[in-house]
């Protein structure tokens, strides 16, 4: 893969990762803020914090007002030293790369056979790419498309750590419009893959940080109903990531019509209940109070209540069970889920 005539080959796999990967042959994930206005009446997801804190030596800063600072609750892969798998490498900040190492890097990702030495390319572009002047280069160098050919690789760990590496790049605004050409292969991995994967949870990562502003959220219209699905099959970690996105797309009027329209399992309605873990419930009671914020036309409604499966049938409707399950969460311990379904049922 690769014809050399990219970069120059810098001849020994093994050398090239002892010199440059310290950029990080294992990651670290920081939380970041989740649910910032990026219009008027966007919600605010409570559960997440204003900032990012770190023990790591090479913590990222967040400017105010950066496309890095209103990702909604996005997990950057940061440098973590100390992984046993890196070895021998010798530990350098990412920040401190050149374009010759970028472009060495990029030739090696290509040229490799070997789904080891892959990972550890990938792992360290996505370090790397924590950094705006380093997502600059590599979408500079072409390496977001070459980055991206790997998540049809065959081998699911490699997936993975593409996944991880677009998931960094795509906090830069001029690289998600070559990111987002790949949404479709992203949703298929999400459809394709085990439930509970890393896979699927690397792939709603990209698609939280690319749904972060309205500018692409219509790539995703026509996966409402996979979204609301693995809500009611999926673990606590990946309905969060899930909820990410859907409180994003919820939080565009331009997306409510597609949203009210999509086929929603009865049994999301579940989820309305005491015994749901607090992170999940509190973004589940966002989305619905973004989607409550929304009044359609009388005609619009009846239309909608025909189809008895719509989320508008099972979740908005005036004869929906939500609203008497809300009524129950009154009496709920957490104080923030409290708030919320006063809010809701104001």
């Amino acid at each position: 893969m690769g014809d050399g005539s990219v970069v120059p080959r810098f001849g020994n796999m093994k050398a090239l990762l002892g010199l440059i990967a310290g950029a990080g042959a294992s990651y670290g994930l920081y939380k970041l803020i989740s649910g910032q206005r990026f219009k008027k009446n966007k919600k605010s997801t409570p559960s997440e914090s204003p900032g990012v804190k770190s023990s790591q030596p090479d913590e990222v800063q967040l400017q105010p007002g950066s496309l890095l600072a209103r990702v909604s609750g996005l997990n950057v892969i940061c440098p973590q030293s100390g992984d046993a798998a890196s070895g021998g490498i010798i530990h350098q900040s990412p920040s401190n790369l050149e374009p010759q190492h970028f472009k060495m890097l990029l030739s090696c990702l290509q040229d490799s056979d070997d789904p080891t030495q892959r990972c550890r390319v990938l792992r360290t572009l996505g370090n790397a790419a924590a950094f705006t002047v380093n997502q600059n280069l590599i979408r500079e160098l072409e390496g977001l498309h070459i980055i991206a050919h790997f998540l049809s690789d065959p081998a699911a760990e490699v997936r993975v750590q593409t996944l991880n590496a677009l998931n960094n790049l795509c906090m830069n605004i001029q690289n998600q419009e070559q990111i987002k050409l790949y949404v479709p292969q992203v949703l298929e991995l999400i459809e394709m893959s085990p439930v509970n994967s890393d896979l699927q949870l690397g792939a709603l990562r990209l698609l939280t940080n690319l749904s972060v502003t309205d500018k692409h959220q219509h790539l995703l219209k026509e996966s409402i109903t996979l979204f609301l699905s693995l809500l009611v099959v999926s673990s606590e970690a990946l309905q969060v990531q899930t909820l990410r996105v859907l409180v994003n797309l919820s939080s565009n009027p331009d997306m409510v019509d597609e949203i009210v329209q999509a086929q929603a399992p009865a049994s999301v309605l579940l989820l309305f209940d005491k015994r749901t873990a607090p992170a999940v419930l509190l973004r589940l009671l966002t989305f619905v109070g973004n989607l409550k914020a929304w009044r359609p036309s009388e005609q619009v409604a009846d239309e909608l209540r025909q189809k008895q499966d719509s989320l508008f049938k099972v979740m908005l409707d005036d004869s929906s069970q939500l609203n008497n399950k809300l009524v129950q969460l009154l009496s709920h311990p957490d104080g923030e889920i409290q708030a919320q379904v006063a809010r809701i049922l104001t």
